[in-house]
């Protein structure tokens, strides 16, 4: 632990259930936390109920607001070891396909706003102390399925963005992990129907993040494993009979 007590995560989009757990588990390996999202009541709910108020500063951020990024990394008391990105959005393909609106919130959301932010800090050279930058993506941007490729696009694009922000860190040693993440209990998932037994708890996703190695592509769950593994080599032909 003591190795950690100098050093910080921040976490973008730190109001969903996996970066929460997330931030239980950074705290117990001993660091220190900026906490980031457009919701700081929750997240000082949640604080408070965990006794973490001496280890984690709450901050506004709106990923969408793509005017504000400088403003808020350079007023950051304390420039991080780490960077996760968790901010996520999501709307059902029929809704992203009829209403704009939709599919734009999920575009400035899940990769604009993470372009906008990672960025800045990344290009800031100043920061000596950046070990790894984290990105949460998705098997939905795999390949395009019909019934969710709004999203995956999105997502597709991160991930994509992330390969690129890799190479161009490494001369640096700043790492950058993708983890390409299938069903999770959380709450952009709630009301949809999902396969029970493919469906994964925050917790074990956040030890995934927490652990972080030198792979680029992290896919949590055995299960989830082989089927990326099997989306990456269908023949277009069977991609299209997925649902």
């Amino acid at each position: 632990m003591d190795q950690n007590t100098n050093k910080t995560v921040l976490i973008l989009g730190a109001n969903s259930d996996v970066a929460k757990e997330s931030i239980k588990q950074y705290i117990k390996k001993g660091f220190s936390i900026m906490a980031a999202s457009r919701n700081t009541d929750s997240l000082r709910n949640f604080v408070t109920e965990n006794h973490f108020d001496s280890k984690v500063a709450i901050l506004h951020f709106d990923s969408a607001d793509f005017v504000s990024h400088q403003k808020f990394y350079d007023e950051l008391l304390v420039k991080p070891h780490i960077v996760v990105y968790a901010a996520g959005f999501l709307v059902d393909n029929e809704k992203a396909l009829n209403d704009f609106k939709g599919a734009q919130q999920m575009m400035m959301v899940n990769y604009m706003g993470a372009v906008s932010i990672l960025n800045i800090i990344a290009t800031d050279r100043s920061n000596k102390d950046l070990e790894r930058i984290i990105g949460l993506s998705s098997l939905s941007g795999v390949r395009g399925r019909k019934s969710n490729f709004v999203y995956g696009s999105t997502k597709a694009a991160f991930t994509t963005y992330l390969a690129g922000l890799r190479q161009e860190l490494a001369s640096r040693n700043i790492k950058v992990n993708a983890l390409v993440i299938g069903y999770i209990r959380t709450k952009i998932n709630e009301g949809l129907q999902l396969n029970e037994s493919l469906i994964m708890e925050p917790d074990y996703v956040a030890t995934f993040i927490v652990n972080a190695g030198d792979s680029f592509t992290i896919v949590p769950n055995f299960k989830w494993k082989m089927i990326y593994f099997i989306l990456k080599i269908l023949p277009e032909s069977l991609v299209a009979k997925l649902p």
